[in-house]
């Protein structure tokens, strides 16, 4: 099985910018934890403030897949869902 990166993107609402990224940085430890979890770093854009990324690297789609239903990203997702715009996932097969 192939290893799967993902570039997950997120946008802030206007005002909201410093608690999504209290909330991005506290999920960080609990992630590095998961089975299959390779690398996960959190960045900020220089630029525009408001804009996360997240740099994934995990063992395989199963582990990946795993990750976006875990207990913990869910509790992040309900409890930011009125500060954050809108954001993207990219999952990526890895090919070298």
């Amino acid at each position: 099985m192939s290893k799967v990166s993902c570039v997950a993107v997120t946008m802030a609402k206007s005002g909201r910018e410093e608690q999504v990224r209290d909330a991005l940085v506290e999920l960080v430890a609990s992630v590095r934890e998961e089975a299959g979890c390779l690398r996960y770093e959190m960045h900020r854009d220089l630029d525009n403030r408001a804009r996360f990324v997240c740099m994934e690297l995990w063992q395989d789609r199963e582990s990946f897949d795993r990750h976006c239903q875990a207990p913990h990203i869910m509790a992040y997702l309900k409890a930011h869902e009125d500060d954050i715009e809108s954001t993207e996932f990219s999952p990526l097969e890895v090919l070298a």
